[in-house]
């Protein structure tokens, strides 16, 4: 069976908040690790239209969130569910992701941030044709975080293909 996106529902976003669960430094894409994120995903009226999950067999296997920066430029944020996390499901969500960003909002370029602690995702947008933009510090989950900004051409092949 096929993956495919279908927009969020809130019992869906409540599923995600209250019970993905991901362990060591990596706890710090829990959803609760940051009360003012956590409130902005449980919230339908920023969420709506914005937030997909992509389903697997009938599953959950992650989710996204696309936001129209410019005309040309699509910021994402994404998350895997806990336990397909580490084990090589990166590239395939990843471009699933991408696919659908251009497919439905036609950008020239796809931005994403990371935690500059999450090496094996900045590995996985590297090795799908992201490029790294800038550092920056953000104020989240009690403290701040050093970020890296990265940015996708959408007229490139990816690479490895």
């Amino acid at each position: 069976m096929k993956d495919f996106f279908q927009v969020m529902t809130q019992e869906q976003a409540e599923e995600i908040a209250n019970h993905w669960r991901y362990e060591g430094q990596y706890s710090f894409y829990n959803m609760d690790a940051d009360q003012e994120d956590l409130a902005a995903f449980l919230n339908p009226q920023k969420c709506k239209d914005s937030y997909f999950v992509v389903i697997k067999e009938e599953q959950i296997s992650g989710f996204y969130s696309f936001n129209q920066i410019t005309d040309d430029v699509i910021d994402i944020g994404l998350g895997m569910k806990p336990d397909l996390t580490g084990i090589g499901n990166g590239l395939q969500f990843l471009k699933k992701g991408i696919d659908f960003a251009t497919l439905t909002y036609s950008p020239k370029k796809i931005t994403l941030s990371v935690a500059t602690f999450n090496e094996r995702a900045i590995t996985v947008y590297k090795k799908l044709g992201f490029k790294e933009v800038e550092y920056f510090v953000q104020a989240t989950n009690g403290s701040e975080f050093e970020f890296l900004k990265m940015i996708y051409q959408c007229d490139e092949p990816y690479k490895g293909r």
